[in-house]
């Protein structure tokens, strides 16, 4: 059985995903996609996306500065979303070793993401962790 802050790191990936791609309710979205993924952690997913949201800015310069060559803007959806939250959790959330967090970035990109999402991800959080 997935660990139930990784069910909770998807939903708000999944969350993320949707409210870029369209005008939907943010609580609404993250408490579905809670629901239809099972065992998460719902308060932990709650405090995740609140935390991406209130840092996103500072968290987009520092992964635009991670990955020197890529706008945020031209990265993969999938990619972004799974950076926001792994810089999020790098920078802010100190709850979680950067291996353990990387990691979980790495497998969300893989399972979710383009081909080279895992290692595309891989790189950029390596170098905000190192910085």
């Amino acid at each position: 059985m997935p660990r139930k802050r990784h069910l909770s790191r998807i939903a708000v990936m999944q969350t993320l995903f949707e409210t870029e791609r369209r005008d939907v309710d943010e609580i609404d979205a993250i408490e579905r996609n809670i629901k239809e993924l099972g065992e998460s952690d719902e308060d932990f997913a709650l405090r995740l996306l609140a935390g991406v949201k209130d840092k996103k800015d500072d968290i987009i310069k520092k992964i635009e500065k991670s990955a020197p060559e890529w706008s945020f803007e031209k990265m993969d959806p999938i990619s972004r979303c799974v950076l926001l939250i792994g810089g999020y959790e790098l920078l802010y959330a100190n709850d979680a070793p950067p291996a353990v967090i990387m990691d979980e970035a790495i497998e969300i990109a893989k399972e979710y993401g383009m081909s080279e999402s895992g290692k595309f991800v891989n790189g950029v959080l390596n170098a905000m962790a190192k910085k």
